[in-house]
């Protein structure tokens, strides 16, 4: 399919830091931006070095104390937030081929992603009119007339760092709420996919966002991502990504304590019992690595069935892999795309390496396809223990084992033998199993009988080791606001 214009233009463009409602050219350099389905630079974009971070979050500190964004009128803020969600609806396509360029997925996940994009923003624009506070009743007897009010305010400045795997998606999702409860964002997209990052700015430019309220410093991890961090300018930081740099991030933010929400890593746990719907149960099981190439935290890459309907699951899952359509997102009918990066397909691939000779059954895939791009086919392991490297850590590719088990407490440590929390689903046609298993499930979110099903009211986070704080619904106003008590005494 031939790109739009528009994003032709787009890519054309020289793409400097969004500063202060500004596009500003960097000192730090330039970062070359590649299609992963050809291998090819499609254009580059500024690099921020660390003056380049202090001079983004100066800009957030300014209009976050003008009050030009916090001081506005909570229904002057949902009208940007739902003009935002209206333009990024009007320019679907442009959006989705952006995102599928930049990233390599395939037209049907862009095009996914883009509806939860469009209702995360509308979700988060009616909330901003409900961030209320509270008047408490003094426990304690006085002798003169006192009441309590609890408000609600916005953190400040709000540094986020995002990931590659679903780019728009997961930028809106930290910046919808953090702009709802009043803060100003500084943004630092994953240096692999910084383009929606971009495009998102001038977004919120045409819905009247005022200057400095979000800013854009593309750049490395090493140096934007650090200097983020450390910056004495930033009172909390929002990241998703990989469990060992939120921990590096975790120690940064102790030493001012700043505050910090982590969405980390997962290694999700997927139960399918003997009386599951297995013509709903396959597809979704598979669905649930090869969606984005497994490139999701939420992946479900430990597949568990009940040993009666063991190698009818099995065959279905390899035949299901043997089916997908593998090529450049763009291409009809492709449902199967490249990995980001020619370095995250090297990891991928020792993973699978190191698990075949540690003596797991390769059922299927194992492979980087003979063509041009960054591609890896969909695998698919059994025979493996909790002992194999490729059975508790996370993987971020199209991998799946597969593992037999003959009673739900056999499973359920099985499920739950992981240093990670973050989502898990079970298959199952009685109720009292699924309300049971749910419940013993150690995961910020169950799904029961589906998999991936994403809600802009429904909080997603994770427990153990996946993170701290949740994404979406009302509990997010919780990751970007604090509270302020207020004591009067009266006569």
């Amino acid at each position: 399919m031939p790109l739009l214009n528009e994003v032709r233009a787009f890519l054309d463009r020289d793409h400097g830091l969004v500063i202060d409602g500004a596009s500003q050219a960097s000192t730090g350099g330039r970062l070359d931006v590649l299609d992963p389905a050809t291998e090819k630079v499609i254009t580059t974009v500024a690099a921020a070095s660390a003056v380049d971070v202090e001079d983004a979050v100066a800009a957030a500190r300014r209009a976050f104390e003008s009050g030009v964004w916090s001081g506005l009128a909570p229904t002057e803020r949902a009208t940007i937030l739902w003009r935002a969600a209206d333009l990024i609806e009007a320019r679907r396509e442009f959006f989705m081929q952006l995102e599928t360029v930049d990233n390599g997925m395939p037209r049907m996940v862009a095009e996914g992603g883009l509806a939860v994009v469009i209702d995360v923003l509308r979700y988060m624009a009616g909330l901003v009119t409900k961030i209320e506070g509270m008047t408490l009743t003094p426990s304690r007897r006085t002798p003169t007339t006192t009441a309590t009010s609890l408000l609600r305010e916005p953190l400040g400045v709000v540094g986020l760092i995002t990931p590659w795997n679903a780019p728009l998606l997961i930028t809106v999702e930290k910046v919808a709420p953090a702009l709802a409860c009043g803060n100003t964002v500084v943004l630092k997209p994953a240096e692999w996919t910084p383009l929606s990052a971009l495009a998102l700015a001038d977004v919120f430019a045409e819905a009247g966002l005022p200057a400095g309220v979000f800013n854009v410093v593309a750049g490395d991890g090493v140096t934007a991502g650090r200097a983020l961090v450390r910056s004495r300018g930033v009172n909390k930081i929002g990241f998703t990504g990989s469990t060992a740099v939120g921990k590096e991030i975790a120690r940064e933010c102790a030493t001012d304590l700043k505050r910090v929400s982590l969405e980390l890593g997962g290694k999700s746990p997927n139960l399918i019992f003997a009386d599951a719907d297995l013509d709903a149960a396959i597809p979704a099981a598979a669905a649930a690595v090869f969606r984005n190439q497994g490139q999701s935290c939420t992946a479900a890459a430990r597949l568990y069935v009940e040993r009666a309907t063991y190698q009818q699951v099995v065959d279905g899952i390899v035949a299901a892999a043997g089916r997908l359509t593998v090529g450049p997102g763009l291409e009809p009918g492709v449902d199967f795309g490249p990995l980001v990066s020619a370095e995250h397909r090297d990891r991928v691939s020792g993973y699978v390496e190191r698990a075949v000779g540690d003596g797991a059954a390769l059922l299927t895939g194992g492979t980087r396809p003979d063509r041009e791009g960054f591609f890896f086919a969909p695998t698919v392991f059994a025979e493996v223990t909790s002992q194999h490297q490729i059975q508790r850590e996370e993987v971020f590719g199209p991998v799946m084992t597969v593992t037999p088990f003959d009673d739900e407490g056999e499973v359920l440590s099985w499920a739950n033998d992981s240093e990670f929390g973050l989502a898990s689903s079970l298959w199952t046609s009685d109720i009292s199993r699924a309300n049971r298993v749910s419940r013993a499930l150690q995961a910020g979110v169950v799904w029961v009988n589906c998999f991936g099903v994403f809600d802009a009211a429904v909080p997603l986070g994770g427990y153990k080791q996946s993170g701290w704080g949740r994404e979406n619904g009302q509990a997010v106003i919780e990751t970007y606001s604090q509270l302020k008590a207020v004591t009067t005494v009266y006569g």
